[in-house]
C-alpha cells in the first residue's frame, strides 16, 4: 500500500513538473529564498497563511488575542496591563479611548481602547538596525468590547517581526523575545485581571 501511495505521489509530482505547473514552479523558486533566512521563517509564514486560508482575514493572522473574563472589568484589565508593563521595564506610552457606541448591536463594537507600551532601550536598538521596525512601535494592545458583552485584548503577533527575515543579531533576538513574551503575558494576565 505504501509503495502504491508513493508511486502515485511521485507520478503526480513528475506530471506537475513536466507540465510547467506554475504553483509547483513558484514553490520551488521560493526554496532558495527561504534558505538564507531565519530557520523559523517558513514555519512562521505557513502559520500565518493557514489562518488566512481558514478565516480569510489577514489582520487576524497577524494578531493574537485573549478573551476577557466576565468578572473582570475593562478598567481592571487595563490596570493589570499597566502594572505588569512597569514590572517588565516597559513604559505605558499611551492610553486612548478610541470609540464608544452605547447602542451598539450584538456584533458591533461598543467600546475600543488602545494601550501603547514600549521598552525604549529595545526600541532604539531596533530602529538603529532598521527604521522599518518603527512601524511596529510602540507595541499596542486593543481592548475591544462588543454590544453582546464579549470583550477581547488583541495585540500584534511579533513572530514575523522576529523570524520573518534574515536572523537577527543574537542580542537583538534576545531582546525581541523578551518583548514578545511580555506582550503575550500582558494580554493573558490582563484578560484575567491578574497582577
Amino acid at each position: 500500500m505504501t509503495k502504491t501511495i508513493l508511486s502515485v505521489l511521485l507520478s503526480t509530482l513528475t506530471v506537475m513538473l513536466m507540465s510547467g505547473c506554475t504553483t509547483m514552479g513558484n514553490m520551488m523558486s521560493m526554496a532558495p529564498a527561504f534558505a538564507s533566512l531565519e530557520s523559523n521563517t517558513q514555519a512562521s509564514y505557513v502559520k500565518m497563511l493557514d489562518v488566512v486560508d481558514e478565516s480569510g482575514d489577514p489582520a487576524k493572522a497577524m494578531m493574537i488575542e485573549e478573551k476577557i473574563l466576565d468578572d473582570v472589568s475593562n478598567d481592571q484589565a487595563v490596570d493589570s496591563i499597566k502594572a505588569i508593563t512597569e514590572e517588565r521595564n516597559m513604559v505605558v506610552t499611551g492610553d486612548v479611548k478610541m470609540y464608544t457606541k452605547a447602542d451598539a448591536g450584538p456584533k458591533e463594537v461598543k467600546h475600543a481602547r488602545i494601550i501603547s507600551v514600549c521598552n525604549l532601550q529595545t526600541a532604539k536598538i531596533f530602529l538603529n538596525h532598521s527604521r522599518y521596525y518603527g512601524g511596529f512601535m510602540p507595541c499596542r494592545i486593543m481592548l475591544v468590547e462588543y454590544g453582546n458583552g464579549e470583550r477581547f485584548l488583541v495585540t500584534m503577533d511579533l513572530t514575523l517581526a522576529i523570524y520573518g527575515g534574515k536572523p537577527l543579531p543574537p542580542e537583538m533576538l534576545k531582546q525581541a523575545l523578551v518583548v514578545k513574551e511580555t506582550m503575550e503575558t500582558l494580554i493573558a494576565k490582563g484578560a484575567k485581571g491578574d497582577f
